[in-house]
């Protein structure tokens, strides 16, 4: 797969680039210092999965994700957003962009290879310990996109488990159903909470208080 780096940090950008490149499935395409590269060697190379810093010169994470994985955006990239957790608040603003999952930047070369190959598979939840940390910290009182009131008693219980990190098979382990019946009731999620991923249910969980 190939993956492109967008950091302006150049000793992040050499680390994740040695890391990655030592993978036999993945190659770096490219890695660039500011979010304006970022966007055109993106659409230039077409790669697999954009892992983005939140904070660039000329535009940030949130504007780079916007124009590569945004509502409205035709054929969207993966994007993994780079984040210092306690710092960067309006990193929460990536995931209304589109971005399919967020990765610390000390979290070590593991976690950094499993978060790309996991964007890659379209897998949107990249790390569920990180996500749900970051969506309880950045949560705020907003109006939700939508109220989620047609959402089914037994579909909140699997929201609040996704929002959880709970992956299907663990979903369906602690409510006693099969993988089958998981996966139809995300299916109606999706749909009724016009979500594009699970990040995206995860974040209406947080921001609605169905997890209070």
């Amino acid at each position: 797969m190939k993956v492109l780096i967008a950091d302006d940090q150049e000793l992040v950008r050499a680390g994740f680039t040695m890391i990655l490149d030592a993978q036999p499935d993945i190659e770096v395409v490219a890695a660039v210092a500011d979010g304006a590269a970022a966007v055109q060697e993106a659409r230039r190379l077409r790669p697999d999965v954009c892992l983005l810093d939140i904070r660039m010169p000329k535009l940030d994470g949130l504007e780079v994700t916007r124009a590569l994985a945004g509502p409205g955006v035709p054929d969207p990239m993966r994007v993994v957003i780079v984040t210092t957790f306690d710092l960067d608040e309006y990193v929460y603003g990536a995931l209304r962009a589109g971005a399919c999952g967020f990765l610390l930047k000390d979290s070590g070369p593991a976690l950094l290879i499993e978060a790309v190959r996991a964007a890659a598979a379209g897998d949107a939840l990249v790390s569920p310990s990180v996500t749900v940390r970051l969506l309880a910290h950045l949560s705020r009182p907003v109006a939700p996109r939508t109220t989620g009131e047609s959402l089914t008693e037994r579909e909140l219980d699997v929201v609040r488990l996704v929002a959880r990190g709970r992956t299907n098979q663990e979903v369906a382990a602690e409510l006693f159903v099969s993988l089958s019946t998981v996966k139809t009731h995300l299916s109606s999620i999706f749909i009724k909470l016009d979500a594009r991923n699970r990040v995206e249910i995860a974040a209406w969980a947080w921001e609605s208080g169905v997890m209070a």
